[in-house]
């Protein structure tokens, strides 16, 4: 027998009561899956608005916008609890209808947006509803607020651990085994916000004659899962 081959036998040979001492005997392993789920009442409104205008001076629509959205921030102060942040905000050029090299600058084009957040319905309307005499709605969106959803998922995380350990038990039963041993276990959760509601856009700035009546809304349900996934070892 060469050298080498005799060197592996002598090795597996003395090796192999020590590694059945450490590595324990594998039983049967059952993998599955727990489920738990809650609706929850959406109680976070984000709305965002812009306003789009056109002018062949841009530094004149810079200035007509800028004034807008600093009234809309102005009047969204007065409303401490709805959250008022800046969106996305673009110019770009307007050239003639034939795009080509003789094309000329028409005009420019900016939009600018502002988005609101708050759990305050009721008061987001109001504010929507003023705002809107410059500014275009352009959609709502329902979602259950960070700390809502934080403290509904501990509570569900402990009951999908539960029904994890329900359903272990009952497998044990089923295979008439004295016991079990968790392999592994991996939480998972689910769940989002409404699609946005989409909303008409209107071209024309509206004037206070036309002022928008605050809205009734109503944010539904949010269905939050967690889940929970693994292997158990069966032990005879």
């Amino acid at each position: 027998m060469p050298r080498n081959a005799l060197i592996a036998s002598l090795f597996l040979l003395f090796s192999a009561p020590a590694l059945a001492q450490v590595m324990p005997p594998t039983y049967h392993r059952v993998e599955f899956m727990t489920e738990v789920a809650r609706q929850v009442p959406n109680d976070q409104l984000n709305a965002v608005l812009s306003v789009e205008l056109s002018d062949k001076d841009a530094g004149r629509l810079a200035q007509q916008i800028a004034t807008i959205v600093n009234d809309a921030m102005k009047k969204a102060a007065a409303y401490p609890t709805v959250k008022t942040t800046s969106g996305n905000q673009s110019t770009w050029p307007i050239y003639g209808e034939t795009m080509t090299s003789a094309s000329k600058l028409q005009s420019w084009r900016g939009r600018a947006e502002i988005r609101l957040e708050s759990k305050d319905f009721r008061t987001t309307s109001e504010l929507i509803a003023k705002l809107q005499e410059k500014m275009q709605l352009n959609g709502l969106t329902f979602e259950v607020a960070p700390d809502t959803r934080r403290k509904v998922e501990e509570s569900l995380t402990a009951e999908a651990i539960g029904a994890f350990r329900s359903r272990a038990e009952s497998i044990r039963t089923a295979w008439n085994a004295k016991g079990y041993q968790l392999v592994y276990m991996n939480l998972g959760s689910a769940g989002g916000p409404m699609p946005p509601q989409p909303m008409m856009r209107m071209e024309k700035t509206m004037g206070a004659a036309d002022a928008v009546p605050a809205q009734d809304v109503a944010g539904g349900e949010t269905r939050l899962v967690v889940t929970a996934s693994g292997s158990i070892e069966l032990q005879p």
